[in-house]
Order: structure tokens, then C-alpha cells, then sequence
């Protein structure tokens, strides 16, 4: 069972960082600050000062300022997944005979996911500038609570427009701020959003898809090397029948890389689910990530300090599932509205 538990430990430690990345890509910043703070001061002393400037220089540049890391990352994760699928799974579920049109399936979503990736990436997510700004403060009316008027951005010098954020990573206001994604190296704002949907449905159809046919071969494998019908000898000289473990066991010492690479698709499958139903529910009451989050610390003060008071955040913004959805696909911040 050594390999089984390795396995496990393998699934815990990507189950781990992931969430660690998810949490960092949204709001976590001074939350990074404070580990990295505790960290420096007690391993600090065991450390050369040159290294822990080189390592404090590192983190900052990854976390606090534009990098292509995640970029990078991204792109080694899906071609690892994709070369062990294209390398050993496609090859022998043909010869089992699935159809290719499941078979390809994964390599249609990669090009659609590609496609919005690239688009998230480069496109303008509703920077506020001078030229705009006059038109995006009559989009959106202020609420009194989260947005207030008269609020100027001490770094961009320009009243702030209702459901705007500046981004310390990107260093501008953006309008109808969700998040800094890291992944895509550029912030969610009202202009990318849709195609930031889209690249989360089709993320999380490429794990689905690759995961589920990575599965029905395996469950072929062990149908017809009859693993179900295999006996052992126990201790009291006994035959008795293997059960699942022993089977995942003889799996992972048969297909070891195909094992650890769909333990990951899986782990990502349901993460990124977790994720996408999140932001939909999010897109279905008209709310940004940046609200949510900022109306669920405001909630937990109340809980911890005062009283819940009747100027808790409600949400001016909801107008019906319909209309709600319309403004993610048409959002009202368009700059050809604007010309």
C-alpha cells in the first residue's frame, strides 16, 4: 500500500497549493503580507540576509506586481495533462474502441479555452481614464454604503464611478472591478468578464472531459483483465476476494503517470466547478467578487463588534436574472457606446 499512500499524498498536496492559488488570485494580498512577515521572522535567523532579500524581492514581484509566472504555469499544467492524455489514454481507448468524437472532444474545449484565455489576457477589462471617466460615473448610481460619492482615487486623481476598485497590481481603476486574476495576468472588469466566464466553462469542460474518459478506460482495463473476479490468500490460508483498494493499488503500478494525472484533472475539475457556480451565482444577483467579499467582511464586523444595523449592504444593482445576464454579455460600459 506504499504507492496507494503516496498517491493520497499526492492529492492532499495539489488539493493544498491549489487552494492557496485560488485564494491568492482574488482578494489575499495583505493576507500573503502577514505569512510572509511570521515566516521571515522565525526562519530569518537560519538564513542568509542576501537570500532572504532575494526571496522577499521574488514574492513581491510575483504577488504585488504584473508577472507571466501563472501564465507559464498555466500553460505547463494543461500540457502535461494533455501530453499524458494524448500519450497513453487516447491511443488506448482507440484501440478498445471508444468513438473518436468523445475521444476528441477534449481537444475542441482546449481550442475554445485557448481562444477566451487569450482574450481575458489582452483585453481592456474597463480601465478608467480621462477620456471615459465623465461617461462611466453615470453607469452605475451609488448605493451610500459600499460607494459613496466624492470618493477620488488618491493614485488616479479621478472621482471614483460606482463598482469601480483601483488594482495595486495593475496600478488603474477599473470599472465594475471583480478581481485581479494571476492566471490571466490581468484584472475582471465589465469588458472581459464574459470571455472570463467562458474560459471557467471550458476549463472546467476540459477536466470533465479528460477526467471522465481517463475513468471509463480504467473501469475497461479492469473489466476485462477480470480484477473484480481476482482472489488472494490471506493469513489464515483463506481465498478471499480483493476489493477496491487492491485494485486501485494494480492500477497505479500499472498506469502510474495516468494515476497521478487524473487525480490532478479531477482535483481541478471539482475546483474549478466550485468556482465557476460561484461566479455564476454572482453574474444571477448582479454582484462583483470585489462586493461580495467586501459585503461578507462587513457582515462578520457586525457579528464581532456592534449590532447588525439596517445600512447593511443591499444590493442596488439586481434587476432581474434576465437584465443581470444581459449586462454580462452587452455590458453598459461598451466604448462603442461611448463614440
Amino acid at each position: 500500500m506504499d504507492f496507494l499512500i503516496l498517491f493520497l499524498i499526492y492529492l492532499a498536496v495539489c488539493l493544498s497549493c491549489m487552494v492557496v492559488a485560488i485564494k491568492f488570485s482574488r482578494q489575499s494580498q495583505e493576507c500573503f503580507a502577514r505569512i510572509s512577515h511570521y515566516m521571515t521572522r522565525v526562519i530569518g535567523p537560519v538564513i542568509p540576509q542576501w537570500l532572504q532579500v532575494a526571496v522577499q524581492l521574488a514574492l513581491h514581484r510575483l504577488i504585488h506586481q504584473r508577472s507571466s509566472f501563472f501564465l507559464v504555469l498555466h500553460l505547463v499544467l494543461e500540457v502535461a495533462v494533455y501530453g499524458e492524455y494524448s500519450w497513453e489514454v487516447f491511443p488506448y481507448c482507440l484501440e478498445l474502441g471508444f468513438r473518436q468524437s468523445s475521444l476528441l472532444l477534449p481537444y475542441i474545449l482546449v481550442l475554445g479555452n485557448m481562444y477566451f484565455f487569450y482574450l481575458c489576457c489582452t483585453r481592456d477589462p474597463g480601465t478608467i481614464s480621462p477620456s471615459n471617466h465623465k461617461q462611466l460615473l453615470k453607469v452605475y448610481m451609488y448605493d451610500g454604503t459600499l460607494y459613496r460619492h466624492a470618493h477620488v482615487c488618491p493614485t488616479c486623481k479621478l472621482a471614483k464611478p460606482a463598482r469601480s476598485k483601483h488594482c495595486r497590481v495593475c496600478n488603474r481603476c477599473v470599472h465594475r472591478f471583480d478581481h485581479h486574476c494571476v492566471w490571466v495576468n490581468n484584472c475582471i472588469g465589465a469588458l472581459n468578464i464574459r470571455y472570463f466566464l467562458l474560459y471557467l466553462v471550458t476549463l472546467s469542460g476540459m477536466a470533465a472531459a479528460v477526467g471522465t474518459m481517463t475513468v471509463r478506460f480504467l473501469i475497461q482495463v479492469t473489466l476485462m483483465s477480470n480484477l473484480r473476479q481476482a482472489m488472494y490468500v490471506n493469513a489464515e490460508g483463506e481465498h478471499v476476494p480483493v476489493g477496491i483498494l487492491f485494485i486501485v493499488q494494480k492500477l497505479f503500478l500499472t498506469f502510474p503517470r495516468i494515476l497521478f494525472m487524473l487525480g490532478f484533472t479531477l482535483l481541478t475539475f471539482f475546483l474549478l466547478a466550485g468556482y465557476t457556480a460561484f461566479h455564476f451565482y454572482l453574474v444571477m444577483t448582479n454582484q462583483t467578487s470585489n462586493e461580495w467579499y467586501k459585503h461578507k467582511n462587513s457582515c462578520q464586523c457586525h457579528m464581532d463588534n456592534t449590532r447588525p444595523d439596517k445600512r447593511t449592504w443591499e444590493n442596488i444593482y439586481h434587476r432581474g436574472f434576465i437584465t443581470n445576464v444581459k449586462e454580462i454579455i452587452s455590458p453598459e460600459t461598451d466604448q462603442k457606446k461611448f463614440k
